[in-house]
C-alpha cells in the first residue's frame, strides 16, 4: 500500500491534452493539487474545467516550455498557488513527421527545443522549490521511440527523446544530495487524441504489433507517473519505465501472430 499524496503540488508541462491531460487527471484524483501548462488558453479552459472538481486542485498557466522565463513563472505561480512545489512532470512535447533527406534545421531545432530544452528548462527552473519540499520528484515524459526503437519519419523525434534520457541520469546525480529523484516513463502506443485522427485503420494495425493487442490509455502513463512521485519510490532515481503492452518484446510479426494462433 502507497501512502497517500493528498495535499502534494505538481506541475505538469504540456498538460491540457493527450498523455498530459491524462497524468493531470490521475494526480488530482490521488489529492495532488495540480498546475497544468500549455501554449493555448482554450485546451487549458477545457481541461480545467473536465478536471475540477477532484480531491486535488487543477489550475492552469499559459506558457511556453521553450523559454526559460515561462518556466521560472510557472513554479513560481505554482508555489504561490499551492503553498511549495513537489513534483514536476515535464510532459510537453511534440512529434512531427519528416524523412532525414527533408529536415530542415528549424524543424530540427522545433522538436529539440520543445522535447529536449523544455525539459531541461522546467526541472532547472524547479530545483530551489523541489529542493525545499524534501522530497522532490521529477518525471520525463520519454519515449520508446528513439531510446529503444526507431520510426521512418522520426530521426529528429527519437533523437530529443533519447536525449532526455541522457540529461535524466546526469541530473539524477546532481539532484540526488537535494532529496529529488529524476525518473522517465517511456510510453509505446497510447490512444490520444492525435492518435485517434488516424483512423480506426491505422489503430487496428497499431494494435496488432502489441502482445496485450491494444493501445495503451493515458491513465496507463499518468499511474506510472504516480508510481515514481510516491515516497515509496524515493530509493529510484535516473530509471525508465516502459509502458507499451509489451510492443518492444516481439522479434517479428510472426511471434506475436504465434501467440495468438488457436
Amino acid at each position: 500500500m502507497f501512502g497517500s499524496l493528498e495535499g502534494r503540488s505538481a506541475i505538469v508541462t504540456g498538460g491540457s491534452k493527450g498523455i498530459g491531460r491524462g497524468i493531470a487527471e490521475v494526480f488530482v484524483n490521488a489529492g495532488i493539487n495540480v498546475l497544468i501548462t500549455s501554449r493555448t488558453q482554450a485546451d487549458l479552459d477545457r481541461t480545467v474545467g473536465a478536471l475540477s472538481g477532484r480531491k486535488g486542485q487543477i489550475t492552469a498557466l499559459v506558457a511556453d516550455v521553450t523559454k526559460p522565463e515561462d518556466s521560472r513563472t510557472a513554479v513560481a505561480t505554482a508555489v504561490e498557488q499551492f503553498g511549495g512545489l513537489d513534483i514536476v512532470c515535464a510532459n510537453a512535447g511534440i512529434f512531427p513527421s519528416g524523412r532525414l533527406t527533408e529536415l530542415t534545421p528549424d524543424d530540427i531545432e522545433q522538436v529539440l527545443a520543445v522535447n529536449f530544452k523544455g525539459t531541461v528548462y522546467i526541472i532547472q527552473a524547479a530545483v530551489d522549490a523541489l529542493t525545499a519540499s524534501g522530497h522532490g520528484r521529477v518525471v520525463i515524459t520519454s519515449s520508446i521511440t528513439g531510446p529503444i526503437t526507431g520510426y521512418p519519419g522520426w530521426t529528429h523525434y527519437g533523437a530529443s527523446k533519447s536525449a532526455q534520457l541522457g540529461f535524466m541520469r546526469t541530473a539524477a546525480m546532481e539532484l540526488a544530495p537535494k532529496n529529488i529523484t529524476v525518473n522517465a516513463v517511456l510510453p509505446g502506443n497510447i490512444m490520444t487524441e492525435g492518435l485517434a485522427e488516424m483512423g480506426e485503420e491505422y489503430l487496428d494495425r497499431m494494435a496488432a504489433a502489441i502482445p496485450t493487442r491494444r493501445l495503451g490509455s493515458v491513465a496507463d502513463i499518468g499511474n506510472a507517473a504516480l508510481f515514481f512521485a510516491t515516497d515509496e519510490a524515493g530509493y529510484i532515481t535516473g530509471q525508465t519505465l516502459v509502458v507499451d503492452g509489451g510492443q518492444v518484446l516481439p522479434e517479428s510479426p510472426e511471434a506475436i501472430a504465434e501467440l495468438y494462433q488457436d
